[in-house]
């Protein structure tokens, strides 16, 4: 039940009820993994933090949950597959919205609320396990913030932005928690890190979509050694003694199906949408974030006009990333709001109107072809349909657009190391030595 994704975990219980023998992580630890309140129990035996949350079977004790915790919160049906049906809500209004029209809430069907860790910093870890003994096989730092689905998020391997004490104390929780759940194969973890806080997201006692991805950047056959140890093998015996930490970077990117399903938004969030994925490596990171955006098929600008418009909290950490471009000759333009605050600091912005100012505005421009990069923020239910046919079009003229700043950031690193030239194409086998 390791190999499936999230539906043989839902069928465990019934299979072994049915005298079907389970092989590796016992039914038991699994239930401890999935179940909510379970899970809480065991987080709190080991010490460590969850974000604030509660289960609501009605609207009104969502809201109640959500007003205790604070917004942002992350609503999401119990046992979803695929991020499904999982939103961000940041106010009353939009969590009644949620709950009347997305899901049907009952003492059965239970909705979770979690408190939402705006601007943290996702890192998700694959494990192998004995029973005894636990082997970390890749630790990955999502390059969107926490609340993109782990499906759809560009990763970087080995994480690149936290330090050691958040690494070592990552490592540890994943130790721990292979230890109390007595995992036999694989487990991935899911951890958030805000403000020099770990916080555990998720278990999954099981193969995530990541371990081809971290089997091919390490070299190591993580599959192939877990179906060993579910059969009774020991991780001491297969010689797997200690995490692999590569000396180079490996970027994951997510490729996405938006062309084919016009009515869809482009925005990412919890809800999983991407179909396939590519790799890129290097030993640098922003070469090898360069590679991936090329290997998903987005064209990398080299010159010409960055249309940025960002959330006030953005605003600040976006102007480096700013300078940065405008030194390499990019011309800038942005709504109202971030041409102020660029032309304040320094960095010269041309104002352009959005969609609801009317014409000239960002979409004529995109679609004379004026705009080579697009770097859009938002928050919230209305600035998110406000900013929608700004992504369409973007999306329709095959001009690179990244919604996290994040994204941005790594996008803009990424162009410089494509403009050095320094591309160097090397086979897989080159990086292992």
């Amino acid at each position: 039940v390791q190999f499936g994704g999230q539906t043989p975990l839902n069928l465990a219980a019934g299979l072994k009820a049915n005298g079907v023998p389970i092989i590796g992580t016992s039914v038991e630890s699994i239930e401890r993994a999935e179940d909510r309140k379970l899970f809480q129990q065991m987080l709190h035996k080991l010490g460590l933090n969850q974000p604030p949350n509660g289960t609501a079977t009605s609207v009104e004790t969502a809201v109640e949950i959500a007003r205790r915790i604070g917004y942002p919160v992350l609503v999401r049906p119990s046992f979803v597959l695929g991020g499904r049906a999982m939103q961000i809500v940041y106010n009353d209004e939009e969590l009644r919205h949620y709950m009347r029209f997305a899901v049907a809430a009952s003492p059965e069907r239970p909705v979770l609320v979690d408190r939402f860790l705006d601007d943290a910093t996702e890192v998700d870890v694959d494990c192998i396990a004995d029973g005894e003994t636990s082997v970390i096989g890749g630790m990955l730092e999502h390059i969107e913030f926490a609340g993109v689905h782990s499906g759809d998020a560009a990763m970087v391997m080995p994480p690149h932005t936290l330090g050691r004490e958040m690494l070592a104390e990552v490592r540890a929780a994943t130790h721990a928690l292979a230890r109390e759940l007595r995992v036999v194969g694989l487990m991935n973890v899911q951890f958030a890190v805000k403000d020099e806080v770990v916080y555990v997201l998720e278990v999954n006692p099981r193969a995530s979509r990541t371990v081809p991805f971290v089997s091919k950047a390490t070299g190591v056959p993580i599959a192939k050694i877990a179906a060993k140890v579910m059969t009774g093998r020991k991780l001491r015996d297969l010689g797997v003694l200690s995490e692999r930490v590569p000396k180079y970077y490996s970027v994951k990117e997510a490729v996405f199906p938006f062309m084919k399903f016009p009515e869809v938004d482009t925005v990412l969030g919890p809800e999983m949408r991407s179909t396939g994925e590519v790799m890129g490596l290097d030993r640098s990171f922003p070469v090898a974030f360069a590679k991936s955006q090329l290997g998903s098929g987005t064209k990398v600008p080299r010159t010409g006009t960055v249309f940025v418009s960002v959330r006030d909290i953005d605003k600040p950490r976006v102007l480096e990333t700013m300078r940065l471009l405008a030194g390499l000759g990019f011309k800038i333009s942005a709504t109202g709001g971030t041409a102020r605050y660029l032309n304040s600091e320094g960095v010269k912005a041309q104002r352009v109107n959005k969609v609801s100012e009317g014409r000239p505005h960002v979409v004529d421009l995109i679609k004379n072809g004026d705009i080579q990069l697009v770097f859009n923020t938002t928050e919230g239910a209305q600035a998110l349909s406000d900013s929608r046919s700004l992504r369409r079009a973007a999306l329709l003229h095959k001009v690179p657009y990244y919604t996290t700043l994040a994204g941005a950031i790594a996008a803009s690193q990424g162009i410089r190391a494509y403009l050095a030239g320094d591309l160097e194409v090397r086979a897989l086998q080159d990086y292992f030595v």
